[in-house]
């Protein structure tokens, strides 16, 4: 029998965008408003704690011109997860807003696709084309986390435990993996950066930063077989899951409708 875990998506920061911002050249160009959030994730049961991915810094928000409104690691004490109780973060990929804050997790063990860390400091990083969305210090922290023994390295399919999965995608980057997360509803997927909005995958869509566009539109049909159902499928970015989920309660007033139940049914 198969643990079922609570999923938490936490909105840390945002970003005003247009339409034509989130899809490639040939999607929707209109000038309609589209703003992206940024999330991370908490997977709890068991008597453990998984955190997916890490989202970014303050700091890192001014020089990228994002609009934060907390800092994701100390926003886990509303789910009565202290930083350093924490003692497995997923990383989904190594962009800024996925791969920052690995320095308030002292005790965690990074897993992360070997695929993307040999994408992160490959040849491809001599090219502005593929390297702008990282930062070279998050890089180099996980780089210095593998010297210290502090890397699980997940190969394709890998079991973090029972009922958490990930799954390497690419697309989006070359080692981008999907995590596969059971619940009392059913299996849950959260894509991250495999689709930032429901819309890039309901449309066919692509999301214009991409490696591998062929690699990003085939993930959307393995997502779909590895989630029960397109109401079990995750984005990455899309403002429309804190609308979609009920919101967690009983939590600080700052953080009320920002923290979000993915293990309860959506609305829709």
């Amino acid at each position: 029998m198969l643990p079922e875990y609570e999923v938490f998506a936490l909105r840390y920061a945002k970003h005003d965008r247009f339409r034509r911002d989130n899809f490639m050249a040939g999607g929707d160009l209109h000038d309609a408003p589209m703003p992206l959030d940024y999330f991370v994730w908490l997977i709890r049961g068991g008597g453990g704690a998984w955190l997916v991915d890490a989202g970014f810094s303050a700091q890192m928000a001014r020089q990228r011109e994002r609009h934060f409104l907390r800092c994701p690691i100390r926003s886990l004490a509303a789910l009565q997860v202290a930083p350093e109780q924490v003692r497995d973060v997923i990383i989904t990929h190594l962009h800024y807003d996925h791969a920052g804050n690995l320095d308030l997790l002292p005790n965690a063990r990074i897993h992360l696709q070997e695929r993307e860390l040999q994408y992160a400091t490959g040849c491809h990083m001599c090219k502005q084309v593929f390297r702008f969305a990282f930062a070279v210090e998050d890089v180099v922290q996980v780089v210095r986390a593998v010297y210290a023994d502090r890397v699980a390295f997940c190969h394709g399919e890998t079991t973090i435990a029972p009922g958490i999965e990930t799954h390497l995608i690419g697309g989006h980057t070359d080692g981008l993996q999907v995590v596969r997360v059971h619940t009392r509803r059913g299996w849950v997927v959260l894509a991250s950066d495999a689709s930032h909005y429901y819309e890039n995958m309901e449309r066919q869509a692509p999301y214009p930063i991409v490696f591998h566009v062929g690699d990003m539109v085939a993930g959307w049909d393995r997502i779909a077989r590895l989630a029960d159902s397109p109401r079990h499928i995750v984005p990455g970015h899309d403002p429309d899951v804190l609308r979609r989920y009920p919101p967690l309660v009983g939590v600080p007033r700052e953080l009320q409708g920002e923290i979000v139940c993915l293990h309860e049914e959506p609305s829709r």
